[in-house]
């Protein structure tokens, strides 16, 4: 996966109606169902809690089908985008571990996975205006820049590739 440049105000303002859209919608089609549900088939004196369960719950199930077939829609470029990225961050965090003791002997694609892995985090705290630990991010960026350059290595993000974390296996 590449790293693309992402308009920061787009991307806020898409996410925001997407959430906002996500629980009305939520909301809403949960009423209906657990009401629909109540209607055809409660019976007296018995709790409808499993009817309004299943109205939620086929709520989530429209809510994220909706979501599938818009997400490769233009609305959704940003969203969906940061989405697979913060996919592939979870999956290098899970070997983060045996990532960087390959780094120290001096692994090619550690250094790939760990610069693709700082930029992203990098990006995405800009994104989401994650200040606390930016800081730690950038210097962690720019500690593994300078072992790179220091062994006259030439690595980018855009090297990245999933398949690089086949190598670290837990």
């Amino acid at each position: 996966m590449q790293l693309i440049d992402i308009d920061k105000t787009r991307y806020r303002k898409h996410l925001n109606i997407v959430i906002a859209g996500f629980i009305g919608t939520l909301l809403v089609l949960a009423l209906i169902f657990g009401q629909v549900f109540i209607a055809s088939f409660a019976q007296a004196e018995v709790s409808n809690f499993r009817y309004n369960l299943l109205g939620v719950v086929l709520s989530l199930l429209a809510c994220a089908a909706i979501l599938h077939t818009f997400k490769r829609s233009d609305f959704f470029i940003e969203i969906y985008y940061v989405w697979r990225v913060k996919q592939i961050q979870n999956l290098i965090y899970r070997k983060l571990k045996k990532v960087k003791a390959a780094a120290k002997n001096n692994d090619t694609n550690a250094f790939i996975v760990l610069s693709f892995y700082y930029q992203s985090l990098k990006q995405v705290y800009q994104l989401d205006d994650n200040t606390l630990t930016i800081s730690k991010v950038d210097k962690d960026l720019s500690d593994l820049q300078e072992t790179i350059a220091n062994k006259n290595l030439t690595i980018s993000a855009e090297q990245f590739d999933k398949k690089l974390l086949s190598c670290y296996t837990n």
